[in-house]
């Protein structure tokens, strides 16, 4: 089954040179262990919840607002979509990506089409 992972964050945090490159490293570390167990798929960042829009449709009107549906210090900033046995197991992958321990990570399955 697939599933998506999604990695939260702060689109305000402000990382030094140094910090960002380790935790990008930490990602690539991540993603390197998903490849060797097989599991990968995919992995996408997100540019800042600054550059979204929001579309609606309302009586028949297009509306649409700048940045994210929800307002909230956390945001979506990228995923990881995987294949694997089950839920436990997406879980555990999900515990390797570095955002699991200052933000959070969600995990979500893929509705087969």
């Amino acid at each position: 089954m697939q599933y998506v992972l999604l990695v939260c964050g702060d689109d305000s945090e402000q990382l030094t040179e140094e910090e960002s490159a380790e935790r990008y490293a930490a990602f690539e570390a991540a993603q390197a262990e998903m490849e060797v167990r097989g599991v990968f798929r995919d992995r996408r960042r997100l540019r800042p919840t600054s550059m979204a829009k929001t579309v609606r449709r309302r009586n028949g009107e297009l509306v649409l607002s700048d940045g994210p549906f929800a307002e909230t210090k956390e945001q979506i900033a990228g995923y990881y979509l995987i294949e694997c046995g089950d839920m436990d197991e997406a879980i555990e992958l999900a515990a390797l990506i570095p955002a699991a321990g200052y933000s959070m990570v969600e995990v979500r399955p893929v509705w087969e089409m």
